[in-house]
């Protein structure tokens, strides 16, 4: 596979959090679009292209190691000070439901250990989650 881009990385992420459960919500759906169409980190992505990133990210999730790839792909091209931000998009995909299923916390669990980051940072990157989740 030729290498990514550290866009199609983070989508790469998203995706994958999302299909954690064997089910892709309206919601998370949603949520990785506003996420690309808003966040500084997509500032110069082409959303044209996120169907097919999501495809190819699905295709990737098919083979047998097919995890490991996703996140052996994003520690290769992402910076390390985008491992924060690839964890943060994942959590605010997971926490798009208003629940996270057993198959996503352990996921999230499995790509904060592959990334590196330390738990006080985790521990934040999760409460803002929870509170921007938060309804009345």
């Amino acid at each position: 596979m030729a290498k990514i881009s550290p866009h199609e990385a983070l989508i790469h992420i998203m995706v994958t959090v999302s299909a954690a459960d064997r089910s892709m919500t309206d919601n998370e759906l949603a949520k990785i679009g506003s996420i690309t169409r808003s966040l500084p980190v997509f500032s110069d992505f082409n959303e044209e292209n996120l169907v097919s990133i999501a495809a190819d990210c699905s295709e990737i999730l098919q083979n047998e190691n097919g995890l490991d790839q996703i996140f052996d792909n994003a520690l290769e091209v992402l910076p390390s000070h985008l491992h924060e931000t690839a964890y943060a998009l994942a959590v605010d995909v997971a926490a798009a439901d208003l629940s996270l299923e057993q198959e996503e916390l352990r996921l999230l669990q499995i790509l904060r250990d592959t990334l590196n980051i330390d738990r006080l940072a985790c521990a934040a990157i999760e409460r803002g989650a929870r509170a921007r989740h938060q309804s009345l």
